[in-house]
């Protein structure tokens, strides 16, 4: 069958995944409906083209925190990827490099920093980072990725204990004897039961605003913090001198109840003012859905379970699909720029489209669309 599109990827990987694997990847907290509801809100949001407007030149590259990108989709933090393909990680890595697009390489990795670094050194690279009750091992690999040239720090806020995730309790989830969270290899032996590769009740429930100082006494790298889903977070982020946000709910395996992601962007958007990038992950499976985080502020997004879904295809390109969708879409919806500070028209989840693509600079200037393009 020919993989058309990233559907065709997902339900190749519940076919071949083992059961309990596929329902790792793809639980949700609770009922599951901040997870499916990241999905369906994309869907509610209705796009307003503008025609006539030269396309002929359409330029899909942006920067994320400095760097350019080829095109503004990312890689987010996902584990445990040698579940769906020996080679795990390390394929991932090799894959974003290979497309020139951003990698945040999770904690729970079934790679090491290094493995990962190794293949692919000319890789653009953040890590994704938890704050354990034994600060020494957070420190640790901050001090290791940092010195590997990893090139942000991407801070999970939204995990103080784990979401209940009712199949995994069900399956009894556990690595295979093969496999380990490789990142904290000598450091947990001997721990007791173990929650998730690492042993339980390791993460810090009492993590708090303070704590973004303490890791910035550490590192000189951005810190982007990801797990903000109100306008109040927002503001605190920005006052307390962060460098990004990820508008995330964990692609709804915390909190069952969250928002949607792309229904929090706007708030957040309009919160932060372009005073630092703001990013989204958690149901993006389109251009089309790239194409309305992009409009709505989004200065780059984030997909988690579609990699996965790559590895077990064993393919190495799967971040060319939405890249692929979203370039010719971008030349069919388009809008003179105008000036920057032109608020957003959402009105019965209609994306007006003349001025949420013209707030240019705040919004739709990372994807460098000449020629008065954003189109999809």
């Amino acid at each position: 069958m020919a993989m058309v599109c990233l559907t065709d990827f997902e339900e190749y990987a519940k076919e071949h995944l083992s059961k309990a694997t596929w329902d790792y990847y793809a639980a949700g907290a609770d009922e599951c409906c901040t997870r499916d509801d990241n999905l369906l809100a994309f869907k509610r949001i209705r796009l307003r083209p503008r025609i006539l407007r030269d396309v002929s030149v359409c330029d899909t590259r942006t920067t994320v925190q400095g760097t350019e990108i080829s095109f503004p989709v990312g890689i987010a933090p996902t584990a445990f990827h040698c579940l769906a393909w020996h080679e795990g990680e390390v394929a991932t890595a090799r894959a974003t490099e290979a497309v020139n697009t951003c990698y945040i390489t999770s904690t729970y990795s079934t790679c090491s920093v290094e493995e990962i670094v190794a293949a692919a050194p000319g890789g653009y690279r953040w890590f994704q980072l938890y704050v354990y009750r034994n600060r020494k091992v957070s420190e640790q690999i901050v001090h290791r990725v940092e010195a590997l040239g990893y090139q942000a720090l991407v801070l999970t806020v939204d995990v103080p204990y784990t979401g209940k995730r009712r199949n995994d309790i069900r399956n009894q989830f556990k690595l295979p004897p093969h496999l380990r969270v490789k990142n904290f290899d000598g450091v947990f032996e001997n721990a007791g039961p173990e929650e998730y590769g690492v042993p339980a009740n390791t993460l810090d429930p009492s993590i708090s605003w303070k704590d973004i100082y303490w890791l910035q006494s550490l590192t000189r790298l951005p810190i982007i913090i990801k797990g903000i889903l109100t306008k109040e977070d927002a503001e605190l982020a920005v006052e307390h001198g962060v460098q990004g946000i990820i508008v995330s709910n964990h692609g709804g395996r915390q909190l069952d109840g969250d928002p949607a992601t792309i229904d929090a962007l706007s708030e957040i958007v309009d919160t932060v003012q372009g005073r630092i990038e703001v990013y989204l992950d958690g149901g993006i499976r389109t251009g089309s859905d790239v194409l309305k985080a992009l409009a709505l502020g989004a200065k780059c997004v984030f997909i988690g379970r579609p990699a996965v879904w790559g590895l077990a295809y064993k393919v190495r390109h799967v971040s060319h699909n939405p890249r692929s969708t979203a370039q010719p879409l971008l030349t069919l919806l388009s809008g003179h720029r105008r000036p920057a500070g032109c608020k957003h028209h959402v009105m019965n989840f209609s994306i007006k489209l003349e001025s949420a693509l013209g707030h240019c600079d705040k919004a739709a200037k990372g994807l460098n669309v000449r020629s008065s393009s954003l189109g999809q």
